[in-house]
């Protein structure tokens, strides 16, 4: 398939469907309508396929629990607030082990905040959101293709680990128009759903997340930990840029990422040595990765779209062997690559 100019929204939306997803529920919320919209008009194209514009974030989340638990590839997209009315049904599914793909198309917040583009739904993404001790896979693309890319991984991963997975991509990614190619991904064949309810007779299969038995809710737990654990040990996801002989080190992730790049680029010819590493997992997060990439480094400068959420996870990666500085903006401005070049240059001047 040649690649096609698409915006974010739309691509993410399509490789999905290419990905096997027959159903999709949500409710409209800006920066994503675009696409819940394009998933109004493929779906219901398709045979087998279903769609629903629900009454609210909190039906539509309940809508993917009904759909995951009869074992169908099923989708939900929104944006702050909506993300925030979905935490009890995806702690749910999360309990209940049930797979699905989650995209939270981010703006600035708290609360109804803003429409413009952030990444500040890092803690709620990362740390489970939800009551309850869980944890979902989240992967944060930083263009276009890779949203395609990570979206039908998504669905992958999803099954193989009967979990629910969050793409978290800012607002810029699903309103940016890129060239992206999307193939057909859909692997659903390849994973067993003998635990689905089906509604035949005979067919004995129970999907829960209430353990009113204190032991046996321990058990569960216990076994969802193993489960965490062998995630963290399989799925960790990132990338490096000049580090080699970097004395610098930018982190950044998603869009803010694509502007390190050029901050970086320009420091460069001015003699400072910066690198950059880009994590792709923001859970399970690359502590042990980031830790090997800044040995060498003198000091890290975190750029993030928000008042700063990440650099929490990048100063327990590094442990206090690095100091540790942050550079960002909040609310929907997005950071300039003079700000985060002038940052570089300030730590270069700390070392």
């Amino acid at each position: 398939m040649e690649k096609k100019l698409m915006k974010g929204n739309v691509a993410i939306a399509e490789a999905a469907i290419h990905a096997g997803c027959k159903c999709f529920f949500g409710y409209p919320i800006t920066p994503q309508n675009e696409l819940i919209e394009h998933m109004s008009k493929r779906l219901l194209k398709l045979e087998d396929g279903v769609f629903v514009q629900s009454e609210s974030e909190v039906a539509a989340i309940n809508m993917v629990f009904g759909a995951a638990g009869a074992g169908a590839r099923v989708m939900t997209s929104s944006s702050g607030p909506g993300l925030s009315l979905k935490q009890e049904g995806i702690s749910f599914l999360a309990g209940a082990e049930l797979p699905a793909v989650i995209v939270n198309v981010m703006r600035g917040g708290p609360g109804l905040g803003g429409i413009q583009p952030a990444q500040s739904d890092y803690f709620q993404a990362t740390r489970g959101g939800g009551h309850g001790d869980y944890y979902t896979m989240v992967y944060a693309p930083a263009n276009v293709q890779e949203a395609v890319d990570l979206v039908q991984k998504a669905f992958d991963k999803a099954d193989e680990y009967r979990n629910p997975v969050i793409i978290l991509a800012d607002g810029v990614i699903g309103q940016m128009m890129e060239p992206a190619e999307i193939k057909d991904n859909d692997n659903s064949a390849n994973y067993k759903k003998d635990w689905a309810v089906t509604g035949k007779e005979g067919s004995h299969n129970i999907l829960r997340s209430l353990y009113l038995d204190p032991h046996e809710l321990n058990i569960h737990n216990k076994n969802l930990t193993k489960k965490y654990e062998k995630i963290e040990a399989n799925e960790i996801m990132f990338e490096t840029a000049f580090i080699d002989d970097a004395d610098i080190m930018i982190v950044a992730y998603g869009t803010t990422s694509r502007i390190a790049r050029s901050a970086i680029r320009e420091a460069r010819e001015k003699g400072i040595k910066v690198g950059l590493f880009r994590p792709i997992t923001l859970w399970p997060f690359p502590l042990k990765e980031l830790k090997e990439a800044a040995k060498n480094t003198k000091n890290v400068v975190v750029a993030e779209m928000s008042s700063g959420q990440m650099i929490y996870d990048v100063k327990l990666a590094l442990e206090g062997s690095k100091p540790v500085s942050f550079v960002g903006e909040a609310g929907g401005i997005i950071p300039t690559t003079k700000q985060i070049l002038e940052a570089i240059e300030l730590a270069s001047k700390e070392e």
